[in-house]
């Protein structure tokens, strides 16, 4: 009797592994030629960055405002506070984390990783 289970465990294994096996031709494995949609973008200050900035940074970051200090009203100051201040580490610090900036709240992850992104491309105006 014990046999008999043992052949039938062997038995139903065996098709399953069977059926398990895929089969592929070299067409279907074959990478799919690069369409435009494929290309990533390229992350710029016009096209991307400024209106981050604008939104989330110039109320404070221009002149007359809190922190006329270090303007962020176009693109050589936000260039040059990426590459010269702590911007990038400001921008990700979490909510209730001292220096994290903007002082009202964390932006959107998608914002930060475009600005990350930015600075990853070489920091290109257009």
């Amino acid at each position: 009797m014990k046999m008999k289970n043992i052949t039938k465990i062997i038995v139903v294994l065996t098709v399953f592994g069977l059926y398990s096996c895929d089969s592929n031709t070299y067409e279907d494995i074959e990478e799919d030629s690069i369409t435009d949609d494929d290309i990533p973008v390229v992350i710029t200050y016009d096209a991307h960055v400024k209106q981050i900035v604008d939104a989330n940074c110039v109320t404070c970051h221009s002149a007359g405002a809190t922190a006329s200090f270090l303007p962020l009203t176009n693109y050589m100051e936000v260039k040059d506070a990426v590459e010269n201040t702590d911007l990038l580490d400001r921008i990700q610090r979490q909510n209730g984390q001292p220096g994290l900036m903007p002082q009202t709240g964390r932006m959107p992850m998608n914002n930060i990783d475009a600005i990350l992104e930015w600075n990853m491309d070489g920091l290109l105006e257009n």
